[in-house]
């Protein structure tokens, strides 16, 4: 057996989907795992998982469980509109910039419109000057508006802000999609309930993210009108997401929910952010690019500080906006925080000498 390398061991920022597996997820599928279930979602496990997600967001929602976020924002969008629709974005949701085109794939072509944004988040105006630029028959018909929360830029909408943004979408007849891959890192920024931060503030369709949060893989996608889902547990046959071993992909999410860890694994990964963000708010030479509200830290710094973390070993993306992205998981060690600061201080210290 080949030994696997210390350093591949060492905890790193660059993304929360480096974590591994959190204990109640973990356990959860251990015991899902002692003999035989049905096949195909007809399992106690994908029932128990359904029923919690119901007491959890306080609603009769109709809930389906996937592999990714890609496979559940695309399907969900799919599953709202026909191919000659579009669907309304900022610049910088995760549909936009991270899905390699797969909304447009998987509902046969419905058209993406696009508003810019200064920091990250869609708002009512540009919903309003998106659904009314044309409305001719030449044109792609405006059919939903997809928002991303926490958004790709680590902001978080506020509750005002939703409603503003469901208002939006009422007035012009389009349903609206929420991006929820760090949903929990939103409620927890928040203080406040799944419910209110999804239905109560006019989403319609959501998709909770458990793979950042702590699973190993998968996604809820929850639709709080039950006529939406008509026919989505086809579009997941056809696209590859009906899992044969379902139990697998719910049962984590028994243990993340009934257990609370989904909340408490999202604080966690906050605090981490909001630790990092006091250490380096009056560091020479390093810019915080963006305000703290969930789990990731946004830094501007010159090239040379950028180079000098990752020649010590430091992983992290700087494909946004050109800033460097560092993510806090359900795990993170505030040990190694500190250690990355001491090497930020470092490098922007020699920085300056050059």
């Amino acid at each position: 057996m080949t030994a696997v390398d210390p350093q591949e061991l060492a905890q790193q920022f660059a993304s929360d989907n480096y974590a591994g597996i959190c204990p109640e997820a973990w356990q959860s599928m251990e015991a899902a795992n002692r003999g035989h279930a049905t096949s195909y979602g007809d399992d106690p496990w994908t029932t128990r998982a359904a029923d919690v997600f119901r007491d959890l967001f306080e609603t009769d929602c109709d809930v389906y469980f996937v592999f990714n976020g890609t496979a559940a924002n695309s399907l969900a969008l799919a599953s709202l509109c026909q191919s000659y629709h579009s669907v309304i974005c900022c610049d910088a949701s995760h549909v936009e910039t991270d899905e390699c085109g797969a909304p447009e794939f998987f509902s046969n072509g419905s058209k993406l419109l696009v508003a810019p944004s200064s920091d990250s988040k869609l708002t009512p105006q540009s919903i309003h000057e998106l659904a009314t630029k044309r409305q001719d028959i030449h044109y792609p018909k405006p059919r939903a508006v997809t928002i991303t929360q926490a958004t790709e830029m680590g902001r978080v909408y506020s509750l005002d802000e939703l409603h503003a943004v469901a208002d939006a979408c009422s007035a012009h007849q389009l349903l609206l999609h929420m991006d929820g891959a760090r949903f929990a890192n939103a409620v927890a920024s928040l203080g406040c309930t799944p419910a209110e931060m999804s239905w109560k503030s006019g989403v319609d369709v959501l998709c909770f993210g458990g793979t950042k949060n702590g699973m190993a893989a998968g996604e809820a996608v929850l639709f709080f009108d039950r006529v939406l889902a008509e026919g989505f547990d086809y579009r997941c046959k056809q696209a590859g997401q009906l899992a044969s071993k379902m139990r697998y992909l719910s049962a984590p999410w028994v243990g993340m929910l009934e257990s609370g860890a989904w909340l408490r694994n999202a604080e966690h990964g906050n605090r981490c952010a909001r630790i990092l963000q006091a250490q380096i708010e009056s560091l020479p030479g390093v810019r915080l690019v963006q305000p703290v509200e969930a789990n990731s830290v946004f830094l501007e710094a010159n090239q040379a500080i950028l180079d000098a973390l990752r020649a010590r070993g430091w992983h992290f993306y700087t494909f946004i906006g050109g800033a460097a992205r560092f993510m806090f998981a359900w795990d993170t060690d505030l040990r190694q925080i500190d250690a990355f600061f001491r090497d930020l201080k470092e490098c922007a210290a020699q920085a300056l000498l050059t």
